[in-house]
């Protein structure tokens, strides 16, 4: 692996270990208990996960539709730089 390589997973790393921190203070804050003792755990994940292909699905939608429109600006621009 490269440098570059080696950084970005570095950086991978450190928003993750930070996001997951306050992930699970806020979520021992609002459910109470300890995660290993609760039941049900295998339904909250798939409930999760469910959540989380629905916001990919949407950004993939924003993406592309950023992209399309970036793409209708070029094509406008080029058109007025011919006149």
């Amino acid at each position: 692996m490269t440098d570059e390589h080696h950084k970005h997973l570095d950086h991978i790393l450190r928003t993750f270990n930070q996001k997951c921190v306050t992930k699970y203070v806020s979520g021992n804050e609002e459910h109470g208990g300890f995660l290993p003792d609760k039941e049900g755990i295998i339904d909250m994940a798939i409930e999760e996960a469910i959540d989380q292909v629905i916001y990919l699905v949407t950004l993939k939608g924003q993406l592309d539709k950023a992209k399309e429109q970036s793409e209708i600006s070029k094509q406008f621009d080029s058109a007025v730089g011919d006149e």
